[in-house]
């Protein structure tokens, strides 16, 4: 349950809204909750609908003009999306007329709602928690299949049934060394049975995998970052423009073209994929490119994925693994991960050199294209897929949000301190504390523990009429 003291307070306004997108459409929806929906209804339709039952008939104003036709949905506390009394008038699309029938919602004594505010009563009205709340969001702005299954699980409770079991690990964890510490009498030797460590352990073991399978959450909610980067006139530019299928980029043989850092949007396959270009990589005394090779770098740092382009008629194929380790070295690469190499110019490698790299290279996937022909295309694209998980998505994946990514790391921080605590200071209290505070983060995902500003940015950032 909702703990009231951490939520938004309860309103008794009656809050409208257009639930349909801007324009014109077959069908436009008005929706209103609250103690005064039932009242709006009698006094639009002339009579008050059975719940959950259709009703066809005008829509009239308070003087007895016409405003529209339509079908009339009430839902009666608490059987409704919002937990309160819900009406939905489902008439013609024409903005003019959908806003005529709000200005006679609204001077029947309901106001216009904030964004987010039907879900955010819901949340309110524990008719659904923070996780499944967001998924709503979520599932409107999905831009791919995957995205929106992901969204339904959460919907569902897929995120939420993981949450609340790891929290109800930590809970009974936390009783049991809290009993060892207050009942000495009882003999329980935590420090010693192992139990303790042990479930510990399996608590940190089951953190780490929530939050792999949030942080793909989050790049299935928001797109990969993807940036491409190597030595000036490596094909960068190229590659972005034969992924993104037009001429973003300018192309020349002038090394170091490229100043600034681009940056395009394109779709793979419904994953959005958020690509910069950026400055070739290199020392140099011009002071703008070396602007621009600052800010490469800094976007390499920030990147969910880097492709290091390499020009590849300038590598030695009998010595790739040698050639490829000084170039990582020369770039200031050297160790990363999310790295993937991509070997360019393909069409210009002399005869008897493979035209496919192997797969893998010093651990780095190892890929071989034409920038220019478009040979290899479709396998970077299958990469840029797997590299966001787009082909496990499914069943028990979940959509995830950057809120949530800040409370598993920060409960994954306190449990690695409390085994700190165990294994090298025999701190029993301290490892209470420790699982106590981690319960709490965990629990912000849900809205269990909650401040009203996280919920405020929370519900403002969704659309209005959800």
């Amino acid at each position: 349950m909702t703990d009231p003291s951490n939520a938004l307070s309860h309103s008794n306004d009656t809050i409208a809204a257009i639930a349909t997108a801007p324009g014109r459409s077959g069908v436009g929806i008005v929706r209103v909750s609250g103690p005064k929906a039932n009242a709006i209804a009698q006094a639009i339709l002339g009579t008050l609908p059975k719940p959950r039952y259709a009703h066809f008939g005008d829509f009239n104003s308070r003087q007895g003009q016409l405003l529209d036709q339509g079908i009339a949905l009430l839902f009666a506390a608490p059987n409704s999306f919002t937990g309160e009394d819900v009406l939905e008038l489902q008439g013609h699309g024409g903005p003019v007329v959908l806003n005529r029938l709000m200005q006679e919602v609204m001077a029947l004594g309901a106001r216009i709602a904030r964004p987010g505010e039907f879900s955010e009563r819901a949340f309110l009205n524990d008719k659904m928690d923070l996780t499944q709340a967001e998924a709503i969001a979520d599932l409107i702005d999905a831009a791919s299949d995957c995205a929106a299954q992901n969204a339904l699980n959460t919907l569902q409770g897929a995120f939420k049934t993981r949450v609340e079991a790891l929290v109800e690990q930590l809970i009974q964890l936390r009783i049991y060394v809290e009993a060892a510490i207050d009942f000495p009498e009882e003999e329980i030797d935590f420090l010693t049975d192992g139990k303790v460590l042990g479930d510990l352990t399996s608590l940190i073991n089951q953190t780490e995998q929530l939050l792999a399978q949030a942080q793909q959450g989050v790049i299935m909610r928001d797109g990969l970052h993807l940036v491409i980067a190597g030595r000036p006139n490596a094909g960068k530019s190229s590659l972005l423009n034969a992924l993104a299928e037009r001429d973003s980029a300018i192309v020349t043989d002038i090394a170091g073209t490229t100043r600034d850092i681009l940056r395009e949007q394109i779709l793979v396959d419904g994953l959005p994929v958020h690509i910069s270009d950026t400055a070739g990589l290199r020392d140099t005394e011009d002071q703008v490119e070396a602007m621009g090779v600052e800010r490469a770098r800094s976007e390499i740092d920030k990147a969910g994925r880097v492709f290091v382009l390499m020009d590849g008629s300038h590598l030695d194929f009998n010595q790739l693994a040698q050639g490829i380790e000084q170039e990582l070295t020369s770039l200031g690469l050297a160790g990363r991960d999310k790295l993937s190499l991509i070997v360019n110019k393909a069409d210009l490698l002399p005869s008897g050199c493979p035209q496919t790299a192997p797969p893998q290279c010093l651990g780095y996937p190892l890929y071989t294209v034409s920038a220019k022909t478009g040979q290899g295309l479709e396998a970077i694209k299958t990469h840029i897929k797997q590299c966001a998980g787009l082909q496990s998505a499914g069943e028990g994946q979940f959509t995830a949000r950057a809120r949530h990514i800040d409370a598993i790391t920060r409960a994954l921080d306190l449990l690695q301190a409390g085994e700190t605590q165990i294994q090298d200071h025999q701190a029993g209290e301290l490892l209470a504390e420790d699982l106590r505070q981690a319960a709490d983060c965990l629990n912000e995902i849900t809205g269990k523990f909650s401040s009203d500003d996280l919920l405020g940015r929370i519900f403002s950032s969704f659309c209005i009429g959800k």
